[in-house]
């Protein structure tokens, strides 16, 4: 049970921190589109990056530096494009928030944007397959209670947050909020992006 806990802790702390992927789920709570989808989709893509880490994955991506490269390049170039396209509706766009009103993405769009927000960021790798894989080894006879405690996490906290976020649903049919998380948005895609490069 403390394998448990201590996976379950370790995982929802790297998860908690705003990033691409939560700000994705995030914004498609508020519009009540495709939410299930979306929680789905990012909480089995962490579970199997958790599994890999905790299978001894992370050593053998250790031993491949490519894999890396071309996840930072390709994970930069779509949070840019994502950030230029949060920064032009924050300056663009004047109408509040109305999930009735609002024409949802068809599904291939979404289930293609959720894997890219989770496939294309290494910093899920980093945390989930590297960091997460590396400490499980600590728990050499608990292993599997820990990565369960580690995918645990990502199950509640995705499903919680985009399931939770229509409790802010009030404060984002204003269009100045909307305009401001949109912005915000935009920096931490750039942020992310920005770091991948330098990196």
């Amino acid at each position: 049970m403390s394998s448990y806990l201590s996976g379950f802790l370790l995982g929802f702390s790297f998860i908690l921190a705003i990033g691409a992927q939560n700000a994705f789920v995030l914004k498609q709570g508020l519009k009540k589109q495709h939410v299930l989808l979306v929680c789905s989709i990012c909480a089995v893509s962490d579970a199997l990056l958790i599994t890999l880490g905790v299978s001894g994955f992370g050593e053998i991506v250790s031993q491949f530096p490519t894999i890396e490269i071309v996840a930072r390049y390709g994970g930069a170039s779509f949070l840019s494009i994502y950030a230029l396209k949060s920064f032009l509706s924050a300056f663009t766009t004047t109408h509040a928030l109305n999930p009735a009103d609002d024409v949802p993405a068809s599904v291939t769009k979404i289930i293609m944007m959720s894997l890219a927000f989770t496939w294309l960021n290494p910093h899920v790798y980093l945390d989930t397959v590297v960091l997460l894989g590396a400490i499980s080894t600590k728990y050499a006879t608990t292993k599997i209670q820990f990565g369960l405690g580690a995918v645990s996490a990502s199950f509640i906290f995705f499903f919680a947050l985009g399931y939770g976020a229509k409790a802010l649903l009030p404060l984002f049919q204003k269009p100045k909020s909307w305009k401001i998380l949109e912005f915000m948005i935009g920096l931490v895609m750039s942020f992310i992006a920005l770091s991948l490069i330098l990196t």
